[in-house]
């Protein structure tokens, strides 16, 4: 019997959601399940893809700045109804297509509501099917949701409404839910820890040499990176750490303008590309690295066990790299630099520091991947190893601890 999982994802600004859910997507497709991906997002310049997935491209909507203020649609339109309908439909049709047994939906009810007019459908139309799909909510170690009773109360009624499991893709030992959503003890009967989702299919390929004894600067998906990189630059030119070669990754999304500018202004012994394929290999080999703070960053550079100096990104009401790079910070991982103080004189003090010490290692659980992927396996196989019922809500036997593997 064939079966089936639907992945809805919206990343807006950042690639950091993406890569995240096809991770674990991926990860399910490896158990023999087919797998939908259906993204909102900007299309990469540099696709993630494999067979394994089928993916689904809506009409994209992206954030106009760092901000998140304000959406625009293809080519920079307007978000009108017409745009909000032709989603929609797209979205649905992919439903119908792929008839899951499961629905795993990233970041809403805690985040995403500017997408309800699409969001909600999906909801519905899979509360109208028999049987009816399990609902999972999917979201990082660190949710942004605004400090409101209020908020707090929609968010807490959504997941008891809609929602099977919410899977949060972190370890409750190193930060828990409650740390981003003090109101997470009014679901916890629905939350399953899962473990961070690395990268498991981190293998060294193309150069060998790649990053070897390499100060290595990158900025996730660049849409936001374009201040560490310039500044990054500028500390080069001050002798910061010149016996090394810098290597800057400028991702795919940072702005054709901003790219230019960077490339017109190489120092010696500077290379710039927009996007490595083998990133995580290459952190493995650098003498030091230079970061953002976000989930997939964060993850590949404990893997690498890499000298790092990171610069959460701290716009509006980012909060979520600043709490996981203090965390790291505290227990002697990296060197923290506020984004609020980045300089050229601050960032070069900040790579001293790090490459005069050995960073200390943490134990964190990084099997996200595989265990959401068998949890999802045994929710649509075996549901009653998963669920039990009290009271009519569902409830896990490891409710509020990492499930087993």
């Amino acid at each position: 019997m064939n079966v089936s999982v639907l992945f809805y994802v919206q990343h807006l600004l950042g690639i950091g959601h993406l890569q995240r859910t096809f991770r674990l997507a991926a990860a399910v497709a490896r158990e023999g399940i087919e797998v939908t991906l259906v993204s909102g997002g900007e299309p990469l310049r540099e696709p993630i893809y494999t067979e394994s997935v089928r993916i689904v491209q809506l009409p994209p909507i992206r954030a106009l700045d760092a901000t998140f203020k304000k959406f625009v649609g293809p080519n920079g339109g307007p978000i009108d109804k017409e745009l909000q309908e032709a989603r929609r439909d797209v979205l649905l049709a992919a439903f119908v297509s792929a008839r899951p047994d499961v629905i795993v939906i990233e970041a809403f009810p805690f985040g995403r509501r500017a997408f309800r007019f699409e969001i909600e459908p999906l909801i519905e139309a899979a509360r109208s099917r028999y049987p009816r799909p399990r609902m999972l909510c999917s979201v990082r170690d660190i949710v942004i949701a605004p400090d409101e009773a209020s908020r707090h109360r929609d968010i807490i009624d959504r997941v008891r409404a809609d929602f099977d499991f919410v899977l949060v893709h972190g370890d409750p030992a190193f930060i828990p839910l409650e740390a981003s959503f003090s109101a997470a003890w009014e679901i916890a009967d629905h939350v399953i820890y899962t473990g961070y989702i690395g990268d498991s299919d981190q293998t060294d390929g193309g150069d060998e040499a790649a990053g070897a004894n390499e100060v290595l600067v990158s900025v996730g998906g660049g849409a936001v990176g374009s201040a560490l990189l310039s500044t990054a630059l500028e500390a080069r030119r001050r002798g910061c750490l010149a016996s090394f070669t810098w290597h800057l990754l400028a991702g795919p999304n940072l702005p054709d303008p901003a790219f230019g500018t960077l490339a017109r202004a190489l120092p010696e012994d500077v290379i710039l590309e927009r996007y490595r394929q083998d990133f995580p290999s290459m952190l493995r080999r650098c003498r030091v690295s230079v970061s953002q703070a976000g989930y997939n960053t964060v993850l590949d550079i404990l893997a690498a066990r890499a000298r790092a100096v990171v610069v959460p990104f701290a716009a509006e009401r980012e909060t979520e790299q600043q709490l996981r790079a203090e965390r790291l910070s505290a227990c002697g991982v990296l060197q923290l630099l506020p984004e609020a103080q980045l300089s050229a004189p601050q960032l070069a003090h900040a790579l001293e520091r790090a490459i005069k010490c050995d960073p200390q290692t943490i134990s964190v659980d990084t099997r996200g991947a595989l265990r959401s992927a068998r949890l999802i396996a045994r929710i649509i196989c075996d549901p009653a190893s998963v669920t039990r019922r009290t009271n009519g809500d569902f409830v896990s036997p490891a409710a509020g601890g990492i499930i087993d593997a």
